[in-house]
């Protein structure tokens, strides 16, 4: 690797390059198990070196699965079916929501987030960047555009997972309640763009690191794994995240937007629980337990440590400060912080219950601060209501 003393003796936007470049192969070196790197490492080149997800073409991949069918149409799982009929009675029109709504993304009087979500003073303070009143208003809109836009992508990827899941799945009330979260994921979708097309007029590309995760997940032939990465993993994160805005926002159609995308997500959520609960614990060996635990713990670390907006950065920032920088003010910002709490209260107790949280794996969560999140409450001990309380109870 360069030095960072000779790093910085490149011009700037050799420099960027090259900081992005060597960003790039510490995620995959932030990667201690060889399975996990195998697994996830071709699609890491793809989406943070040959940046296959910002190429403003639609990205084909070879996705490969089982479809299974079963002609006697059986009842063969009642939580499942009782799971279907909620779905049923759960469904909303994105076109209801009160788009009437005026939205003025630089308004002091309706924030979208409050102004301690960024961490302004560690880039005054630390880096020497100083900012008027209208520059941190940019800043928030960036902020609140990039992370609705990261929404919307992974609704698109969870759009297609969910497909193929319904497919692969082989519990029939599965493939029945299957079909309602399709449905689900096509309305978020609908709902986010139009939100960021007609408010926001601002969208950003895909972050990098997400799409690393959605190729991973697409390419993976194994249903179980599909709907670990997404159901669990994917899932939990989109949870922390729309509950962390959701209480943060002020803006009275972004948090009636997040409330409805709310009451899907939790559904989804237990959904994956009540599926691989049994495959776990009755159906792998093991050495397939050890390898999706393992997996699990490495994804869950990539998840919460390289979702950065490097596209705030390059657009914004780069050339007047390093990424080292930027990764330090993003970290220091409480409102990463408040997310990455309500997204690991939420994924945990879920590896907990499905059998993927054992005594082997216990001491490396508690190793980097985990461990206050093992008596959580799994998803299907918590209803989207309960987590809309717990929300407005905090907000």
């Amino acid at each position: 690797m360069i030095s960072e003393r000779v790093v910085q003796l490149l011009p700037s936007r050799v420099r960027s390059q090259v900081e992005g470049y060597a960003d790039a192969l510490s995620t995959l070196l932030e990667v201690r198990d060889p399975r996990v790197l195998s697994s996830i490492g071709p699609s890491a080149l793809r989406g943070t070196v040959l940046k296959r997800g910002k190429q403003g073409v639609p990205t084909t991949m070879p996705a490969s699965h089982r479809a299974y069918f079963d002609w006697t149409y059986p009842h063969d799982f009642p939580e499942m079916k009782e799971l279907y009929d909620r779905a049923k009675r759960g469904q909303w029109d994105g076109d209801a929501l009160p788009w009437h709504t005026s939205v003025d993304p630089f308004d002091p009087n309706v924030p979208l987030v409050p102004e301690d979500f960024f961490a302004y003073d560690v880039l005054e303070e630390e880096i020497g960047v100083r900012f008027t009143p209208k520059e941190k208003a940019e800043l928030q809109h960036a902020m609140v555009s990039w992370m609705l836009s990261q929404f919307l992508h992974g609704e698109q990827g969870a759009l297609f997972a969910a497909a193929q899941v319904t497919e692969a799945v082989q519990f029939f009330d599965g493939k029945l309640y299957g079909a309602t979260q399709v449905m689900d994921e096509g309305r978020h979708v609908e709902v986010f763009h139009r939100y960021l097309d007609t408010k926001m007029e601002k969208l950003y590309s895909i972050n990098d690191n997400l799409f690393v995760i959605i190729d991973a997940l697409m390419l993976d032939s194994r249903w179980d794994m599909k709907f670990l990465g997404m159901q669990i993993m994917v899932e939990g994160v989109a949870l922390g995240a729309f509950g962390t805005l959701y209480r943060e926002t002020k803006e009275p159609l972004l948090r009636e937007l997040l409330k409805n995308v709310i009451q899907d997500e939790s559904r989804h959520v237990h959904y994956g629980v009540l599926a691989l609960r049994e495959h776990v614990l009755n159906e792998l060996d093991e050495r397939e337990r050890r390898e999706r635990e393992d997996w699990s713990f490495e994804v869950a670390l990539l998840m919460r440590n390289r979702f950065l907006a490097y596209e705030i950065y390059e657009e914004h920032f780069e050339g007047l400060i390093t990424r080292k920088q930027w990764r330090r003010a993003v970290a220091a910002a409480r409102g990463m912080e408040r997310f990455r709490h309500v997204m690991f209260s939420r994924m945990v107790p879920n590896l907990r219950e499905i059998g993927l949280l054992s005594d082997r794996i216990r001491p490396h969560y508690t190793r980097v601060g985990l461990d206050r999140y093992f008596g959580g409450l799994a998803a299907d001990q918590l209803s989207g209501d309960q987590m809309l309380a717990e929300l407005d109870q905090a907000a």
